[in-house]
């Protein structure tokens, strides 16, 4: 079994803790137990998701055990659920999250996506699929494509932690058989 740790990324309005927290609780009934979470970030290298709010943080999630990867639409479904489900808890006129789902593996981070672009891979239902990030030897390396956040390599510590998490997992995973 190709075993993957699911994580999410999730963008919310600086002043409000509470909405991280609702988001965080609907996020483990969707996916299981949250494992790790990482510090929360500025989001400050883009204005892209101004219809959230002026001033966002940005926060990562990674949930315990190992999942099938080909559960990655559903996971965006399901976050693109979220999202909706937060506008009318808000009564807001747009999301006021955003939710990105992903796997983790030794090699790779994956995002899932509604948008089409070049180094994006169609799966079904409207969802795209891209290697965000790589590890080699020498760490995470970043594409020409990487969000700029991403690049910046402010996350890399807590992606390292998350896939020791998963190396442990495959060893527990492998010896089981």
């Amino acid at each position: 079994m190709k075993a993957v740790k699911i994580i999410v990324g999730l963008l919310y309005p600086a002043d409000l803790q509470e909405l991280r927290d609702w988001t965080r609780g609907r996020l483990s009934a969707s996916f299981g137990e949250i494992e790790r979470e990482s510090a929360s970030y500025p989001f400050d290298f883009t204005d892209y998701y101004r219809d959230i709010a002026a001033s966002l943080l940005r926060c990562f999630f990674s949930f315990r055990g190992l999942r099938h990867p080909e559960g990655l639409v559903d996971w965006k479904r399901a976050a693109i659920d979220l999202e909706r489900e937060s506008q009318k808890r808000e009564n807001a006129c747009s999301r006021r999250v955003n939710v990105d789902p992903g796997y983790l593996d030794g090699a790779r981070i994956v995002l899932a996506s509604t948008k089409d672009n070049a180094q994006r891979i169609y799966l079904r239902d409207g969802i795209y699929a891209e290697v965000t990030i790589c590890h080699r030897k020498s760490g995470w390396e970043k594409f020409s494509y990487t969000f700029p956040d991403f690049k910046s390599g402010r996350y890399d510590a807590f992606w390292d932690v998350v896939r020791a998490d998963w190396q442990r997992d495959r060893k527990n995973l492998k010896s089981a058989d």
